[in-house]
């Protein structure tokens, strides 16, 4: 199944599908789509701004197996077109050929060898921190019970990964000169500052907390603006941090407690700019019961399982919406974001032999 896993690789690898700049329409990729999966019925749906969904169906299946198909950006590190497939003896290097349409080139392969009841829903928005594919998908009557969504994990079946929350904090201060009494409490700089040690502690605090494999919450303060120059008191400030909570971590707990930590009066706008729950969903006997249940699926479908990552998929939207959910994709994360990005060609061939053996049965 490998050449044809690659036969198709080389096609999907060949549409340019990177997010940004979110141009991606309803032709073009799934016209080809289109041409390689007869017996399904096919519906597309153009939800805006780049995200466009295609959910084939065959037969009567329970489960959906889901697939994003926008990539990162390239970058000038790029050594080839990273919209040409090259082929190693090990290796398919390309842009999207291990995050993920090495997953999707491995199930056109496997619907075109069975006969059996399958359904694939294909997405376009993940790397845009925008799910309004899936959040369309899920608000409709799918009728589906199980979902298996393809990240790179090396052909193991990931059964709990931790959630994320983006933020953007406007910090308020009085402007002035910098040799004023009052500049200590006056720059919304320092206010920041303030704010970002407590937090910084509230994190540590949590390092004992245990999920699934994870440890701990992970958090990061990736930007800070603001001021004029070193002599004058900054009137505004404005801070972008991050956190990825445990599954059982309350999101909007975390939230009410990171608040609390600012000045009164200096904050001008808390706004969280997105929001993944983690894998499973749930409270921490409802996530440990989800997570028993994916686990019965992967060992039903003779998945091998592995350990519990640290990254963020789109699993944990079906498994908020009550399916059983697990991720399962050919390929290692450390290789999806690089420059050359590639999958090694045994990872292809197994997810694609694994996929024909499911839907077989």
């Amino acid at each position: 199944m490998l050449s044809d896993t690659l036969r198709h690789l080389e096609a999907l690898v060949s549409f340019d599908t990177r997010n940004p700049p979110r141009v991606i329409g309803t032709g073009g990729m799934f016209d080809y789509l289109r041409t390689h999966l007869p017996g399904f019925h096919l519906e597309v749906t153009d939800h805006g701004d780049g995200a466009v969904s295609m959910l084939a169906v065959r037969g009567a299946p329970r489960r959906v197996f889901n697939v994003h198909l926008d990539t990162v950006p390239d970058s000038p590190a790029w050594t080839a077109s990273p919209h040409r497939l090259r082929v190693t003896d090990d290796r398919a290097i390309g842009l999207g050929a291990c995050d993920i349409k090495g997953a999707a080139a491995g199930l056109l392969a496997a619907a075109a060898e069975t006969t059996g009841d399958a359904a694939f829903l294909f997405s376009t928005d993940e790397e845009a921190n925008d799910a309004r594919c899936i959040a369309a998908f899920l608000a409709g009557d799918h009728g589906f019970h199980e979902a298996i969504v393809a990240e790179p994990t090396r052909c193991e079946a990931v059964l709990a990964h931790r959630g994320i929350s983006s933020v953007q904090v406007d910090f308020r201060g009085a402007a002035g000169h910098a040799s004023g009494a009052n500049a200590m409490q006056a720059s919304a700089l320092h206010h920041a500052m303030r704010w970002g040690s407590r937090a910084l502690d509230l994190v540590e605090a949590e390092s004992h907390q245990r999920f699934g494999g994870l440890t701990g919450l992970r958090f990061n303060i990736g930007k800070v603006e603001g001021g004029i120059k070193a002599n004058m008191i900054a009137p505004s400030a404005q801070v972008r941090f991050g956190f990825r909570p445990l599954p059982s971590m309350s999101i909007d707990g975390l939230h009410e407690r990171l608040g609390t930590l600012v000045q009164a009066g200096a904050v001008e706008r808390y706004q969280e700019t997105f929001r993944g729950p983690p894998l499973p969903s749930g409270d921490i006997a409802t996530a440990e019961d989800r997570r028993l249940e994916a686990r019965d699926l992967a060992e039903a479908l003779d998945l091998p399982i592995g350990n519990a990552v640290d990254f963020w998929t789109e699993a944990s939207l079906f498994s908020a919406a009550g399916l059983t959910a697990l991720v399962y994709g050919p390929g290692d994360i450390a290789q999806a974001p690089t420059a050359d990005e590639w999958v090694a060609l045994e990872q292809l061939e197994r997810y694609a032999h694994s996929f024909r053996r499911i839907l077989a049965t």
